[in-house]
């Protein structure tokens, strides 16, 4: 089937990859727009364009999908169908009714729609969920639904590992959906979640969740966004790995205690132990690295049991 592919984000990229590799792969690409990122605000290309120049696909990267302009250039691809996945902007009308769009969306529809549904999934502590090809609507991730498939959530996954599974289980949920052309079902509103996007407080390991819960965000967060601890004295620690602290006395909600180079954060009813943390400007290192330099520069942001 002759396809126009919309995507932006590294797990769109991986689709992309494995969609290309297919009887459907893109005649056409469309992406954001390069824009400045890290601390040097440099121009960096968005994953899916890196991955389209290195698959020697033609490439476009509109401000705005919805734009004439835009829409011409996939008109004048001839698309039997457009695939999205996590593009990162809405599409709306006329775009919407002008192609069949199936939209690849990283849950069990209707539970988690939104911009968040694998971070989300983690966190809540759900115990399966996986991919949905769907039909793009007007209403976000309420389309009705070509093919489904379930996918464990693993007691040590994060982020990372799921989502690449997500989308290898992505790309051969969506070239089957292309080569079998089911007819779609409706989606029912009934169990709907929705998916917030990640934000900044979402980041912090509040003291007030309880040790499974922290520990939970620490994965979802994992290792894309990172989660991060306010430790005593202002500081921002970030939280790459972390576990449910089963090994004595509990420090007090919030504080930070070290115990023969372990580092224990105290939350609500117990706590969790920190693994690895990334100092702000520095790499990811081990708990005892950490003691080892906050020791080395007399700072009094750990107590020492």
């Amino acid at each position: 089937m002759r396809t126009v592919y919309l995507g932006t984000s590294g797990f769109a990229a991986t689709v992309l990859e494995l969609l290309a590799l297919s009887d459907h792969a893109p005649v056409l690409v469309v992406t954001r727009p390069d824009r400045p990122r890290g601390r040097g605000r440099r121009l960096q290309s968005p994953p899916v364009a890196a991955t389209a120049h290195a698959l020697g696909l033609d490439l476009d990267q509109p401000a705005d999908v919805n734009a004439d302009e835009a829409r011409r250039r996939i008109a004048a691809a001839r698309p039997e169908a457009v695939c999205i996945c996590a593009y990162g902007a809405l599409i709306r009308e006329p775009l919407l009714s002008e192609h069949e769009l199936l939209n690849v969306h990283p849950s069990l529809l209707p539970r988690w729609r939104g911009a968040a549904p694998v971070e989300r999934a983690i966190e809540s502590g759900d115990p399966q969920t996986g991919v949905s090809i769907m039909r793009a609507v007007a209403e976000l991730d309420a389309g009705p639904i070509f093919l489904a498939r379930t996918e464990p959530i693993r007691p040590d996954d994060d982020y990372g590992s799921l989502s690449g599974r997500l989308a290898r289980l992505s790309a051969d949920l969506l070239v089957e959906t292309l080569a079998t052309a089911p007819e779609p079902e409706p989606q029912s509103d009934r169990g709907a979640t929705y998916a917030a996007k990640i934000v900044r407080d979402d980041r912090r390991l509040d003291p007030a969740r309880s040790p499974e819960e922290l520990e939970r965000l620490v994965r979802a967060l994992t290792p894309h966004i990172g989660a991060y601890a306010e430790v005593p004295g202002g500081e921002q620690l970030g939280v790459r790995r972390a576990a449910v602290w089963h090994g004595g006395p509990v420090p007090g909600p919030g504080a930070l205690e070290a115990r023969d180079q372990r580092l224990i954060l105290g939350a609500e009813g117990g706590a969790i132990e920190l693994l690895e943390v990334q100092p702000a400007g520095r790499r990811p290192m081990g708990a005892a690295d950490y003691l080892r330099g906050s020791r080395s520069a007399g700072r009094q942001d750990v107590t020492r049991a």
